[in-house]
């Protein structure tokens, strides 16, 4: 159960106020905030030395592979990314390993098994640069999931390489500055409808994944809600935020985190086939994916495969309107848990109602850095002449796109590595099941919305 407890240790030092402290030393102790404030530095850092006339710094942090296709260009592609390659590396292991240290984490150990990481998206990049990869569309993304299943499954990976591997981490940093990337007035106007097509889609995912868990397979009632929220939720994170909300056992979060990784992975190949198949437009395919996948990593791989026009409305799907609801559903299901389910009280004979701060305490912080980036570049943009908005789109978002891509091929790989097949197989059929009916309403509703229903307002959202 490596992969379970890799990612719970993961979530849980995000969302757990006991694990790192509340107050504001959560604002220094959380990875969740960590990776706002990492995300929102470097966007930040970004605009001044463009201000500056100094944006040819962030030249060096645009590591671009060049594309080959025999041996003979291999060469070129490995030589032309020295030394900018390393400069990158020193900048991320810096930053990260300090953030570590800030956290109570074992430097040396994180930094021997980040070396490692970096090494191995450096090797995943190069792979999908040649020619015969982009035939088949294996992308960086995919080809760093790729890489890691094969490795993980096949390969003993030591302790000191698991101290590294940081995923939630590595994603949330990612999205944030995907936000920078995102105008605000696209997600002031999409965000409405994509609200709208999530909320319908995560509820009746949710009720058919509860129903089937508690009624059908007399499964625990706080065990079926986390089932359902991970699968109509956000993922991992909602598993564990939704499990400590309503006091679900930890093998029961466990096995709601497989049956997010189980589906998470089967629909980043299967999804983009698909589309694929279906011809689908790229901002339809994108919110397809969004409405569909059932974790944020795996869903930007699968949607990466279109271009920025898939992801722009994955984005919209995933992040804006599905990951804003953990911390609402945390405290209405906190409320249901001990009103209905629990059968203690307090010493005093009355039951304890979860106060209003639940809300804050389990919502992903990085959505706010996400917003917040997003809000940032949207007024320089504004406040600019045309001529200067076309070169904050080449000198500050061209690095931040680069930079949010190497966070998201280093979570890939770690979904990659902790993903074991021996351990999915042994969760049992009953969550399976029930998880399995949600994911036939979840993929069948998002179909129905993104690419028949909202087909044209998706398709004219991807083209930007």
């Amino acid at each position: 159960m490596q992969l379970l407890e890799q990612r719970k240790g993961d979530i849980m030092s995000t969302n757990n106020t006991k694990t790192n402290g509340g107050g504001l030393k959560s604002l220094y102790l959380k990875e969740d905030w960590w990776a706002v404030w990492i995300g929102l530095g470097l966007v930040v850092v970004c605009l001044i030395l463009w201000a500056a006339g100094q944006s040819d710094i962030l030249s060096v942090l645009n590591v671009k592979f060049a594309g080959y296709s025999d041996f003979a260009g291999l060469l070129p592609c490995v030589t032309g990314i020295f030394p900018n390659a390393i400069i990158l590396y020193v900048v991320l292991a810096i930053i990260f390993s300090i953030v570590m240290g800030i956290m109570g984490k074992n430097v040396p150990k994180f930094f021997a098994g980040f070396t490692l990481l970096y090494v191995m998206a450096i090797l995943v990049q190069i792979l999908s640069a040649w020619d015969l990869a982009k035939q088949f569309s294996l992308e960086a993304p995919v080809m760093a999931l790729i890489v890691g299943i094969i490795l993980g499954n096949f390969v003993k990976i030591p302790d000191w390489f698991e101290a590294g591997m940081r995923t939630e981490f590595y994603v949330k940093t990612g999205i944030v500055l995907m936000g920078a990337t995102l105008p605000f007035t696209l997600i002031l106007q999409s965000g409405p409808v994509a609200l709208m097509q999530a909320t319908i889609i995560a509820v009746s995912t949710f009720l058919v994944i509860y129903f089937c868990a508690s009624r059908l397979f007399k499964l625990e009632k706080p065990f079926a809600a986390t089932l359902a929220t991970g699968g109509s939720i956000c993922g991992v994170s909602a598993s564990i935020a939704i499990g400590s909300a309503v006091n679900a056992k930890k093998e029961h979060v466990s096995v709601s985190i497989s049956m997010v990784v189980i589906w998470a992975t089967v629909m980043v190949f299967l999804l983009p086939i698909v589309c694929r198949a279906l011809g689908l437009s790229d901002g339809a395919s994108g919110a397809w994916i969004g409405t569909s996948e059932f974790a944020d990593a795996a869903g930007m791989a699968a949607a990466a495969q279109f271009g920025d026009g898939a992801i722009t409305t994955f984005t919209l799907m995933k992040v804006v309107g599905r990951d804003i609801f953990v911390g609402v559903w945390a405290f209405i299901l906190a409320i249901i848990s001990v009103t209905m389910w629990e059968k203690g009280e307090s010493a005093d004979g009355t039951r304890q109602k979860p106060s209003a701060g639940v809300i804050w305490e389990r919502f992903p912080k990085f959505v706010v850095g996400f917003f917040i980036a997003s809000i940032l570049i949207t007024v320089v943009t504004l406040a600019s002449t045309p001529d200067v908005a076309a070169t904050i789109d080449k000198q500050v978002l061209s690095p931040i796109k680069g930079l949010r891509g190497w966070a998201f091929i280093l979570c890939f790989l770690c979904i990659g590595l902790t993903t074991r097949f021996k351990a999915l197989a042994a969760t049992g059929w009953k969550p399976f099941a029930a998880f399995t009916c949600g994911v036939v309403v979840n993929v069948a509703l998002g179909f129905l919305f993104s690419t028949i229903i909202l087909n044209s307002y998706w398709t004219t959202v991807g083209l930007g």
